[in-house]
C-alpha cells in the first residue's frame, strides 16, 4: 500500500509551523524572528507571508493549532474532571511549549480579535460542562466556564509557575505534581 505524502504546501506549511513553535515558545511574539523562523524551517520570509500573511497571523495559526491538538489529545471528560485534568497535566509535561504559547498569547495577543476555532472548542467545553451540571453529574457551584477555567488552571498550575516559586517546591517529585493537580480537582468538584 502506498504512503500519502502530504502535498508541497502542506509540508511546508507544517515545517513553518513547527519552526515558529520553537521560536514563540521562546520568545514569544514580540521576540521571535522571522528570519530565524524561516531558517529553521528551511524556507524563507516570503513563504511565511503567503501562508500568513504576517508574524501574528502565523502566532494565532500556531497557537489555534495548538490548542486544537490539546482538545484532540486530551478530550473533555465531565464524568471525571479530575482525571481529565491529570491527563492535562500529562500533556502539558510532554507539551512544554503549549502552556508557553498560552502565556504569550494572553501577554501579547489578548487585545486582538478572539481567534473564532478557539472561541468555538471553549463554547462546546463549556456546554458541556454544563450539561454535566444540570444532570447532577457535577457541582453548580461554579458556573460553568468557571468550573471549567479553575480545572484547566489546575491542570497548568506545575506548568506555569514562576522560577522563584517553582524553586520552593523542588522536592514535590513528578508524580506528586500530578497527584496533587488530581487531588485538587477532586476537592473542587467534591459535593
Amino acid at each position: 500500500m502506498a504512503r500519502f505524502t502530504p502535498p508541497a504546501s502542506d509540508a511546508m506549511r507544517a515545517r513553518l509551523l513547527l519552526a515558529a513553535r520553537d521560536e514563540f515558545a521562546a520568545t514569544g511574539l514580540a521576540g521571535a524572528r522571522i528570519e530565524r523562523i524561516a531558517a529553521a524551517s528551511s524556507s524563507n520570509k516570503a513563504q511565511i507571508f503567503h501562508y500568513f500573511g504576517s508574524k501574528e497571523g502565523l502566532f494565532d495559526a500556531l497557537f489555534a493549532q495548538t490548542v486544537a491538538e490539546t482538545f484532540d489529545e486530551v478530550p473533555l471528560d465531565t464524568d471525571d474532571l479530575p482525571a481529565y485534568a491529570g491527563r492535562l497535566h500529562d500533556s502539558y509535561v510532554r507539551r512544554p511549549w503549549a502552556p508557553r504559547l498560552a502565556t504569550w498569547h494572553r501577554l501579547e495577543r489578548g487585545a486582538a480579535a478572539p481567534l473564532e476555532a478557539i472561541v468555538e472548542r471553549n463554547a462546546a467545553a463549556i456546554a458541556e460542562v454544563e450539561r454535566a451540571q444540570r444532570a447532577g453529574v457535577l457541582p453548580r457551584k461554579y458556573r460553568p466556564a468557571v468550573l471549567l477555567g479553575l480545572v484547566l488552571h489546575v491542570a497548568a498550575f506545575w506548568s506555569e509557575a514562576a522560577p522563584e516559586f517553582d524553586a520552593l517546591t523542588q522536592a514535590v517529585v513528578p508524580t506528586r505534581r500530578r497527584q496533587v493537580v488530581v487531588d485538587a480537582v477532586t476537592a473542587l468538584v467534591a459535593g
